[in-house]
């Protein structure tokens, strides 16, 4: 199953914050992160509650969603002694789309050098790119360079040529449901910097560069929604959401063994396996009766066959994006697992049976320093770790510099996108 810069601190000296907000189906996450002198990054505060209005990754309340990041908010900034204003945002959902493309950008001359603004140049094409209504483009990633012919330039900047050619990875959204986030942040009196894909944000909290570089596949099953991000040769090669996550375990284990939800929820976290064989028969909990009524003994092994049977259908879509994407065979560092549903015992076994790869549980302390609390090296908040790495990726990458409030505006105004800029533009007109 969800913006840079943004804030002041209480200490004698403005640092550069970043923070971000997972805006998930099960759980609404704000992290607050600096980076320190070893280039790590330390989570200084972070708040979590309940995520009521998001649905399958979407938001489906403004009210209920607004009044929950409001309070996640609130926790991150007492926690952390930071004034939260601007954030790093997560998008996910069914409706995230990807697509391949190809830009070429012809220069005048071949005596200067290939600068930033070059490739800028040709990525401001890539967004001028026709979508089906009611899309638009959220990111526009370069994959390899050609510069006059010459093929697989990774970094094209400081060479010499005319023609400048680049394969695009475009990864498209509904504008409606990116107004719905952006207007959600607005009414919680915070501003959005950039909006990111979730899928995007958990790799670069949990993979590192060797498996990006080696051919990885980074699954991150949420609440509402299941996101891939595929990686080779350090390059992104392929993006998907699948819209069910852990959630739809829970509605099976509720209907399977006839319980309430809140109860199937913690009968999935403290008993759930995702292997039926790996249960003996006579392994039964007791899950106390309604009003009244009698206590229900339930089978663990029965408890694996349902959710064994949803996992394997969530692990199969994985594997047809994996075979679609055309980079089945290159997968050296073979299959990431993380999110708050690769807490589930024997999922690693699961993935291996099914597709016949490595696999390994990713935690988000690729880039972290010592954490404050041993929750944030959980599965659940590779995301969030992930959104604060990549605000501080924008940071870098437009080498702003002074304090906070110079910077939250210059970034705003820079280094947002076209896409941020159009809602921005909506959300004030109305």
């Amino acid at each position: 199953m969800h913006t840079q810069t943004l804030a002041v601190t209480r200490h004698h000296m403005e640092q550069e914050i970043i923070v971000g907000l997972d805006i998930g189906t099960t759980k609404i996450a704000c992290l607050v992160g600096r980076k320190n002198e070893h280039g790590k990054i330390e989570i200084l505060g972070m708040g979590k509650t309940d995520s009521l209005g998001v649905s399958r990754g979407v938001v489906s309340n403004i009210e209920k969603t607004v009044s929950a990041i409001t309070e996640a908010v609130r926790q991150a900034e007492a926690s952390s002694g930071v004034d939260i204003r601007v954030v790093n945002v997560g998008i996910a959902g069914q409706h995230i789309k990807s697509l391949q493309h190809r830009g070429i950008h012809t220069r005048d001359s071949y005596e200067d050098e290939i600068t930033r603004q070059d490739i800028d140049a040709l990525i401001d094409d890539m967004h001028k790119l026709v979508m089906l209504p009611g899309e638009e483009i959220i990111h526009v990633l370069p994959q390899e360079y050609t510069v006059d012919n010459e093929q697989g330039i990774k970094d094209p900047i400081g060479m010499s040529g005319v023609r400048l050619e680049a394969n695009f990875h475009i990864i498209t959204g509904q504008i409606a449901a990116a107004k719905n986030i952006y207007k959600c942040v607005s009414k919680a009196n915070l501003e959005v910097d950039q909006l990111i894909l979730e899928p995007l944000a958990s790799s670069e909290a949990v993979l590192s560069e060797e498996e990006k570089e080696a051919g990885v596949v980074l699954v991150d099953i949420g609440g509402g929604t299941t996101d891939i991000a595929i990686f080779q040769d350090g390059i992104i090669r392929h993006t998907a959401v699948i819209p069910f996550g852990g959630n739809v375990i829970t509605e099976d284990i509720k209907t399977g063994c006839t319980i309430m939800h809140n109860q199937a929820e913690l009968l999935k976290i403290k008993f759930g396996s995702a292997l039926g064989g790996e249960n003996k028969e006579n392994e039964v909990v007791c899950i106390p009766g309604l009003r009244g009524r009698e206590p229900k003994e339930i089978s663990l092994k029965n408890l694996a066959n349902i959710i064994q049977a949803r996992m394997e259908e969530i692990v199969e879509h994985v594997y047809y994006e994996i075979k679609n994407s055309g980079f089945e065979k290159q997968m050296i560092g073979g299959i990431v697992v993380t999110g708050g549903g690769s807490q589930l015992r024997h999922i690693q076994q699961l993935f291996e049976y099914i597709t016949g790869m490595d696999c390994r549980i990713g935690y988000p302390n690729e880039h972290l320093a010592k954490a404050p609390s041993e929750d944030i090296i959980s599965p659940s908040y590779s995301t969030g770790v992930g959104l604060v790495i990549k605000g501080y990726e924008s940071l870098k990458s437009h080498g702003t510099k002074g304090n906070f409030k110079d910077v939250a505006q210059e970034q705003t105004s820079k280094g947002a996108s076209s896409f941020i800029s159009k809602i921005k533009t909506w959300f004030e007109e109305e």
